[in-house]
């Protein structure tokens, strides 16, 4: 049986690098007593399977790993579980199972929302720098360093009271960071962007019959 898991990450444990999380799941779901399935072989590791790393010092509401399990009980059930082996600052937020031929939500990641806490601009120049055809950005990597126009992969941008909404592609086929799309904003302002930003993920999304969708609406409750 396969289930999706929904998690915040919030206060201190924003410092917590991903390899630690997925260590400290493990962790939780043996104390927890989760039905946990095992991979075969030498060294039998948890079957899990998460969506995307989350940068060491943001936090998120909208983080998401997927577990193979032998038996479960209700989704509140198993939350309440887990969440009483959890601590301060991770909290389980939904527990779903999923479609037999589901495929993990890493391999169907599309696009993923950000609220950056900075001031935001007037909404025109928002409108204005969204008109834009291309928008080209340098984006570098351990290897190499490459200029991208990034127009495409900004799916929503607009200003709220608690700073910048986005929707960003997500995944391997196209990843965007909010810090190149806060640069290019400030740059087209003719602005130095902060060199500190506080930035929260809010949720993730795949793609369905040519929508986005939340990975959370793909499984469902357990009764």
């Amino acid at each position: 049986m396969k289930v999706r898991v929904r998690f915040s990450k919030q206060g201190t444990m924003k410092y917590i690098g991903h390899l630690d999380m997925v260590r400290y799941f493990q962790k939780v779901h043996r104390r927890a007593g989760v039905d946990v399935a095992y991979s075969e072989g030498f060294s039998p590791h948890q079957k899990l399977s998460f969506a995307a790393p989350l940068g060491v010092g943001l936090c998120s509401v909208g983080e998401y790993y997927d577990m193979e399990v032998h038996s479960c009980e209700s989704s509140e059930k198993m939350m309440e579980k887990i969440n009483a082996q959890n601590v301060e600052g991770v909290e389980v937020l939904s527990f779903k199972r999923l479609p037999d031929d589901a495929k993990n939500a890493m391999s169907v990641l599309a696009a993923a929302d950000y609220m950056v806490s900075i001031q935001p601009p007037a909404e025109e120049v928002i409108l204005n720098y969204m008109a834009q055809e291309e928008i080209p950005v340098l984006k570098k990597t351990k290897k190499s360093e490459k200029v991208v126009n990034i127009r495409q992969m900004i799916y929503e941008l607009k200003p709220s009271k608690n700073g910048i909404f986005m929707k960003l592609a997500q995944g391997s086929a196209s990843n965007l960071k909010p810090e190149l799309v806060v640069e290019s904003l400030y740059r087209f302002m003719g602005k130095e962007a902060p060199e500190q930003i506080s930035l929260e993920r809010l949720d993730m999304y795949c793609l369905k019959d040519g929508r986005l969708i939340s990975l959370d609406d793909v499984g469902a409750d357990m009764i």
